[in-house]
């Protein structure tokens, strides 16, 4: 059953009502072929919400890394993603980046501005988060990161000036449905479906986004 967030322009989020983190893991695994591996989780400490890292100021509640090996521990098999969660289920779902995927990472703002441009230009997106930190992910194919300084020169930005991040190997995103402390799950901005597998270059959405970032400085 899937669930509509009203309210956000092309923000249709897909959940299944019951499903468990393992399950959804294991979904990405099978159906999207993304590693994914465990992070920390929430445990509830006096009636707060605390990461299970145990430090009280964590900047990122339930939703990093567990352990320092993430990186090699990161799994596209189903039998290894069950075998991970079955020792954590509560564990947060995260998403290895430089791999089959790099990750554009801009403001919700930017992101929707972004979004509604590229609806116009009829553009082919892949999958975007949205997290309770009001930051939103596109995903690209990777090697983003060696295009798009150049990319944003040649539309004459500063790369430094404008709040666009790109994630690629060596670092993570967390995935829908995780939770981040008591600010709310990751969802999605733009849900993975069978159309958009295939993910786009960073070259094909750059335009929108840097035109985005510029409006929202």
């Amino acid at each position: 059953m899937e669930e509509t967030i009203a309210g956000t322009e092309a923000a249709q989020i897909p959940t299944r009502r019951g499903e468990s983190l393992l399950e959804t893991a294991v979904r990405y695994a099978e159906e999207r072929h993304w590693d994914v591996f465990p992070g920390t989780w929430l445990e509830a400490v006096d009636g707060v919400q605390r990461c299970s890292c145990g430090d009280a100021v964590c900047a990122a509640p339930g939703a990093h890394p567990a352990r320092d090996d993430w990186a090699t521990q990161a799994t596209g098999g189903a039998t290894g993603v069950r075998r991970m969660w079955a020792k954590q289920p509560s564990a947060s779902i995260l998403l290895p980046t430089g791999r089959t995927f790099d990750a554009l990472r801009v403001s919700e703002s930017a992101g929707f501005l972004a979004l509604a441009r590229m609806e116009r230009m009829e553009l082919d997106l892949g999958p975007v988060t949205l997290t309770p930190d009001r930051r939103m992910h596109f995903f690209v194919l990777p090697g983003a990161g060696v295009k798009v300084p150049d990319l944003v020169r040649r539309l004459g930005w500063a790369p430094a000036s404008l709040d666009l991040t790109v994630l690629g190997e060596g670092t993570y995103v967390a995935a829908p449905p995780t939770r981040v402390g008591s600010w709310g799950a990751v969802q999605w901005a733009c849900r993975p479906t069978a159309a958009n597998r295939w993910l786009p270059d960073a070259e094909e959405l750059i335009s929108a986004l840097a035109y985005a970032c510029g409006r929202d400085r």
